[in-house]
């Protein structure tokens, strides 16, 4: 399980539309992932600011980047995502059985 530390710096990764963009597209690519040509092409992002992004993303482990050749193939780091999502997901209602208890009588908050 993710620590706080780590999921907050992960989120902070895709807090920004033009970095979620790129993480949502390379969701959708899947496991081939985009050349970086190939998200700029969908994305309309300048080289550079994509470059910056990509950079975060890869810092935060959300994209790892893999040469072939001249080009650089750019893929989402599932395994990450996932982990984002169970971290979230962990803590999912587990303050409701209590709240309904203390609801009825039955209990504190």
């Amino acid at each position: 399980m993710l620590q706080l530390k780590k999921a907050a710096a992960s989120f902070a990764a895709v807090g920004s539309e033009p970095r979620l963009a790129v993480v949502m597209a390379l969701v959708r690519a899947g496991h081939e992932g985009l050349s970086v040509g190939d998200i700029q092409e969908r994305l309309a992002i300048p080289a550079s600011t994509l470059a910056h992004h990509l950079r975060f993303l890869q810092t935060a482990g959300l994209v790892a980047q893999q040469r072939r050749g001249r080009t650089v193939i750019n893929r989402i780091m599932f395994d990450q995502i996932e982990a984002l999502s169970a971290f979230l997901l962990h803590e999912c209602c587990a303050e409701e059985t209590i709240t309904k208890q203390a609801a009825a009588g039955g209990g504190t908050l």
